[in-house]
């Protein structure tokens, strides 16, 4: 307990933000492209930032209020790694719109003027007419400070707004608290529709694109070097003998020379206006060859017996390899070229969705790509020159489905949403959603769901010593307003649960990411189930010490577990683990307040359990001496690892208290989650530095083994069988590097045991773990063991 204590005043060390700035520093300076640059030298900016506040005592990296003289509430500006500059996020220069409603207002272009003005008739007018229209934006949360305290006047909650307006007078002059006015009128409600990207930010991306130098210059090649080439070798063969002879076997006539020159003069006007392709300027090209020995033809100058030479190879190189002009081998390759030539252009194509784009509503997505991804019109092809029918090309199509607006688990079966890191980003707007429907007022709704989503963009700080992120409902304006919530406790867990079971089916190999997490966990304090769910912590700022939160979980996950294959395959006493909740939740009730204030934020026990757990693991390949190859970040990530092992990390919590149940059943996300273990032990033959990719290929290994647990008997004998047949099917030496791991799996579902140490039947078996500080046994190269053998 007393370790525990100690750590609470740890802060962050400047080694991290020297480094960073070093690096952004040396971008700034060497990078090529000047956008890079660009963006470095703000880095840079915001680096030096970070080492002054730290060595002058205005920052205290760690802690949830960073910055001194701010509350926590106050959206820092933060930097890779967690680590705030000290200037606030709603901070700065004042910003334009500021500037235009000064001198709409009439006041000084000063924001403690403009936060005075809104304390006014006048001003609650403005934000009156601003709630009523709803067309506004909320970009960082203290933006929509000021509509809320609007609002309760208007609802007359005189004393809330004054006690509001208290709260943020001390940093009037310093943070913006008005709305960003918008000329466009709110996006309708879409319901459970979302999107990964609007129209606008889909209309950007197309407008960014530009000819493909590579493919203009191909389409060059094909359209118009050839065929002019095809013209030229054409007519020096009329030079040939009648029965094939060389070329000049017959003397040019005044016709030929004739046809010749103005072969030349084609040439110069093709040359001008056509400047990608430069192939034909190379001397040693045949086109170049034929073309000189012309020149010098028509001038009436004689050709050399080495020039003779280079052009009679040139045509007779150019016959062997496509056949004589006007043969049906030269013509059915040209065609196909013609053909090639004639596709239009990514860049083109873009053009028209672009115009197609341009007629849909900006800011929100599309419900109907149909239209949008449809083949060049007979209008459109008249309107471009582009060809009627002609297909979007799948580059195009993607940029465009990205816009889809639909719901999410639409998005997710057609690909939309590849990751469950990139559904944690989409969450948000349906959480907001969800969020702003507790309230009874549209405006209030309104404005709770846009300051919601200005909230999740607020980035995560780096946090010691335990303490937590700052959560919606510590911000002055939304606690003023809390009372106006109504009961969505329903309406969260449905959502919660249809989350869960979307995240476990659509991408059942990864472990809930922490933005998804923080989302899941809003929902399950809303929907008052329960259900603690828990982030994944960083082994480099690990604080030897867990939440109670952790232990809570590990005991959920013993009550679902207990005997089951899974208990069993990572050696847990769940048992064990229920009785330890029980003595620490006697002992925190019996111990007075101040004493137990740093026990209320830890759980020894559990860390306690973690650490014996972590030290009799081990991951050393067989036949290791077992010496240690270091710690520190290592040997912390072994301690959250068996954390993630006894809480399941979230999946058990997730199945026993919010009920996910994917259909159709547990044994197919068994399956795909052992096809991405599959794919991740691919990535370790001759990796260099394997030990990453071995981390993922056991978490997803723990939730096949998870999955596995929670079918039937029967069901699980035919997916280990399945799991066998899978590996079977890989490389040799993905089969080679899990066939201990399938071993140890087929003993525990067939009622055996490990050893202490984690392996079975001399090795042959072995229970798969991620971390190791000494060597492991996935990394070693199954092909060189049988080179030895042999």
């Amino acid at each position: 307990m007393d370790d525990n204590a100690d750590q609470q005043h740890l802060t962050a060390a400047p080694g991290y933000a020297q480094g960073q700035l070093a690096k952004a520093f040396t971008t700034a300076l060497t990078h090529q492209d000047a956008d890079t640059r660009r963006r470095a030298e703000g880095r840079v900016k915001r680096w030096r930032a970070v080492l002054a506040g730290m060595s002058g005592g205005l920052l205290t990296i760690g802690s949830r209020t960073p910055v001194a003289g701010f509350p926590a509430w106050v959206t820092p500006e933060v930097v890779h790694g967690g680590f705030a500059t000290g200037t606030p996020g709603a901070g700065g220069p004042l910003q334009p719109y500021e500037t235009r409603l000064a001198e709409q207002f009439g006041v000084p272009a000063d924001r403690r003027a403009l936060f005075a003005h809104c304390l006014t008739d006048t001003g609650l007018t403005w934000l009156w007419g601003q709630l009523n229209s709803g067309r506004y934006e909320v970009t960082v949360p203290e933006e929509g400070a000021l509509l809320t305290m609007a609002w309760l006047v208007r609802h007359g909650e005189t004393a809330a707004a004054l006690d509001l307006v208290a709260e943020l007078a001390p940093f009037a002059g310093r943070l913006r608290f008005l709305p960003r006015p918008s000329s466009g009128r709110p996006a309708p409600d879409a319901g459970d529709a979302l999107h990964r990207r609007s129209v606008s930010a889909t209309v950007a991306t197309l407008a960014r694109r530009r000819p493909d130098a590579a493919v203009e210059t191909q389409r060059e090649a094909l359209a118009v070097w050839q065929p002019f080439g095809d013209d030229l070798l054409a007519h020096w063969l009329e030079t040939a003998g009648t029965e094939g002879g060389p070329v000049l076997e017959l003397t040019p006539d005044a016709a030929w020379l004739a046809r010749g020159a103005a072969l030349l003069d084609r040439y110069g006007l093709l040359a001008e206006q056509h400047t990608r392709c430069g192939k034909h300027r190379r001397p040693k090209e045949n086109l170049a060859i034929l073309r000189g020995a012309l020149e010098e033809t028509v001038a009436g100058r004689p050709l050399d017996p080495r020039r003779l030479g280079l052009l009679r190879h040139a045509v007779t190189s150019m016959v062997r390899r496509r056949g004589l002009p006007g043969s049906a081998r030269h013509t059915g390759l040209r065609h196909a070229q013609r053909i090639q030539a004639a596709l239009p252009s990514h860049h083109a194509l873009a053009q028209v969705v672009l115009g197609r784009l341009a007629a849909l509503p900006q800011e929100s997505g599309i419900a109907d790509l149909t239209p949008v991804l449809a083949p060049v019109s007979e209008r459109e092809g008249r309107d471009t020159g582009l060809p009627a029918g002609a297909e979007l090309p799948p580059a195009l199509r993607r940029v465009v489905q990205r816009a889809l607006s639909a719901p999410v688990s639409t998005l997710v079966e057609r690909g939309v949403v590849p990751s469950a890191e990139v559904l944690a980003a989409l969450v948000p707007q349906l959480v907001a959603v969800t969020t702003a429907r507790s309230y009874d007022d549209e405006a209030l709704r309104t404005l709770m769901a846009a300051n919601y989503r200005a909230f999740r963009n607020r980035r995560s700080l780096l946090l010691l010593n335990l303490e937590r992120q700052v959560r919606i409902e510590e911000l002055p304006w939304v606690r003023a307003v809390s009372a106006r919530r109504g009961d969505t406790t329903a309406e969260a867990s449905l959502l919660l649960r249809q989350l869960g079971e979307l995240a476990v089916r659509g991408f059942p190999g990864t472990i809930l990411p922490n933005p998804l997490v923080r989302e899941l966990g809003v929902l399950a304090r809303q929907s008052e189930l329960g259900a603690p769910l828990v982030e994944e912590l960083a082994a480099d700022i690990f604080m030897d010490a867990f939440g109670p939160k952790f232990l809570v979980a590990a005991g959920i996950a013993g009550e679902l577990l207990g005997g089951s294959v899974y208990e069993r395959y990572y050696g847990i006493d769940y048992a064990a683990v229920r009785e330890l909740a029980i003595v620490e939740a006697g002992g925190a009730a019996g111990r007075p307040e101040k004493a137990g204030a740093v026990a209320a934020r830890t759980s020894p026990g559990f860390m306690r359990l973690c650490a014996e757990r972590a030290a009799s693991a081990s991951s050393a390949p067989a036949g290791s001496s077992g010496v240690s190859r270091g710690f520190g970040v290592a040997a912390n990530g072994k301690v959250i690892e068996q954390a993630q092992i006894l809480t399941t990390h979230n999946l058990a919590t997730l199945v026993h208290r919010v009920g996910i149940a994917p259909e159709p059943g547990w044994a197919e996300p068994a399956r795909r989650a052992f096809g991405t273990v599959c794919r991740l032990t691919a990535r370790v033959h001759h990796n260099a530095r394997p030990y990453s990719t071995i981390k993922d290929a056991a978490y997803a290994w723990r939730q096949s083994v998870f999955h596995l647990s929670l079918c039937t008997p029967a069901e699980q004998r035919g997916v280990l069988a399945d799991l066998v047949a899978e590996a079977a099917r890989q490389p040799a030496h993905v089969a080679a590097r899990l066939a201990p791991a399938l071993a140890g799996l087929r003993l525990v579902v067939e009622g055996g045991a490990f050893e202490p140490d984690g392996t079975a039947d001399g090795g042959r078996a072995r229970r798969l773990l991620g971390w190791t500080t000494d060597g492991h046994w996935l990394a070693a190269d199954p092909t060189a063991v049988e080179r030895e053998g042999s």
